[in-house]
């Protein structure tokens, strides 16, 4: 597969003359064809909802234009609880899945109506003795351990992960909830991530559809949902084949007809909590080639760094690189495409086949929709980048503006240094 901007070079470059880079570029009409893909590729299901995985792009905007969609808010914390009420999104709009919960955080999410989505059995009692009662709907996270297959590849580990309840505390945590006052129960797992395969889905739906029918007969209780969660992943390679969600949803489609109809479940409502999949096709970072170094290997620098994207820096993850204007011409340059933290890991590329690059060039960094932006950081003083919208009429929308050293600084506001920093920064923007 062919990996293609989703903007030209002559676009990008008079985007460039109001934003500097570096900066998350989205693109709005990618984003509402995916999530109408999806949408139509479950609309058997009656129940079917999208939690679109607030983690993975945390921005109002792109929440806002999901929502027309069908799409509730999947949040792990405080600030994503208050994001998802920010846009409207109260009650069974949000699932609140977290774990090592802060009690506050329970108690923002049932205040806001949300469905809470337990990690551990544990957390039962917490959770009533923090807002005084169990919810009548919850859901409970199932890890099953082991290693998950399908056919014989390993897919991943889910008795590695910190996440879940065993098979015997989901049956236990069932029961007890039941008998607190819960009367719609959910069950939710996340048991591989990234795949791209059109099998996963399908396969996790016949591991939670077995366990539901066990459940529903053996505790008694309703299963009002089954949460596939995320794991559904894009290629990041050129040479790797994207997941066809219309073939995942028929396949769960056709499990869901083997396994819950038959035990009289036609009622359960599938719903799914994607990030990965939902944006990162759809978002890029734009990123200007500012020096060249030739010492033991060729390096490339350039204007962005690890601080916006830190996939390729804490997990060797690949993003395929655009350089702007040279699509057609020959990779015949072996690059470290690098950026300017002090930390040897800061690279987007390591011995990258890459058409000559020119200092002043224009990089598309593509695949940066989902966990790029969000998982930034501020070592060595570095600021956050903007986030711009590419809207459907080719016009643009900034929906995140960038950090300014001032935003780095506004935490130290309660001391006396204060004063000193913000003179500074006055003297600075002077000279």
């Amino acid at each position: 597969m062919e990996k293609r901007p989703f903007i030209t070079k002559d676009r990008l470059e008079e985007i460039t003359k109001t934003y500097p880079t570096p900066f998350h570029l989205y693109d709005e009409k990618g984003i509402r064809e995916n999530a109408k893909a999806l949408k139509e590729a479950f609309a058997w299901n009656k129940g079917f909802k999208e939690y679109f995985a607030v983690k993975a792009t945390p921005n109002p905007s792109i929440l806002k234009i999901l929502q027309e969609y069908g799409c509730g808010c999947d949040c792990s914390s405080y600030t994503e609880l208050l994001l998802a009420q920010s846009v409207g999104s109260v009650g069974e709009d949000i699932m609140f899945s977290s774990n090592e919960t802060p009690a506050e955080e329970f108690v923002l999410a049932h205040k806001l109506g949300a469905i809470i989505n337990l990690d551990d059995i544990t957390h039962i009692d917490f959770l009533e003795k923090t807002i005084g009662e169990i919810p009548e709907t919850i859901s409970c996270r199932y890890n099953p351990g082991g290693l998950f297959k399908i056919s014989n590849s390993i897919m991943d580990n889910p008795g590695d992960a910190k996440y879940g309840l065993t098979t015997e505390q989901l049956f236990e945590a069932f029961k007890i909830l039941k008998a607190k006052g819960a009367k719609e129960f959910g069950i939710h797992a996340f048991l591989a991530s990234n795949t791209v395969t059109n099998e996963y889905y399908p396969t996790l739906a016949k591991v939670l559809f077995e366990v539901a029918v066990k459940l529903q007969r053996e505790t008694g209780v309703h299963i009002k949902f089954i949460n596939l969660s995320g794991g559904i992943g894009i290629p990041y390679r050129p040479d790797q084949e994207p997941n066809d969600i219309k073939v995942i949803g028929e396949g769960v489609r056709k499990v869901y007809e083997e396994i819950l109809v038959p035990a009289g479940m036609g009622d359960v409502a599938i719903y799914t909590e994607l990030g990965r999949f939902m944006l990162a096709p759809y978002g890029c970072l734009v990123t200007r080639a500012i020096h060249e170094k030739h010492t033991h290997k060729e390096y490339i620098g350039v204007d962005a760094c690890a601080a916006n994207l830190m996939r390729p820096a804490i997990y060797g993850a690949y993003h395929h690189i655009t350089v702007m204007g040279k699509e057609d011409e020959p990779c015949d340059h072996t690059y470290d495409v690098v950026g300017s933290l002090c930390e040897n890991s800061d690279k987007f590329a390591i011995d990258r086949k890459l058409p000559r690059i020119d200092k002043g060039d224009l990089l598309v960094i593509h695949d940066t929709g989902a966990h790029g932006f969000s998982m930034g950081y501020n070592y060595n003083g570095r600021l956050r980048s903007a986030e711009i919208l590419l809207k459907e009429d080719g016009t643009t929308e900034l929906i995140r503006r960038a950090e300014t050293p001032a935003d780095y600084f506004a935490t130290f506001d309660s001391l006396p240094i204060y004063e000193e920093l913000k003179k500074n920064m006055e003297n600075a923007s002077a000279l």
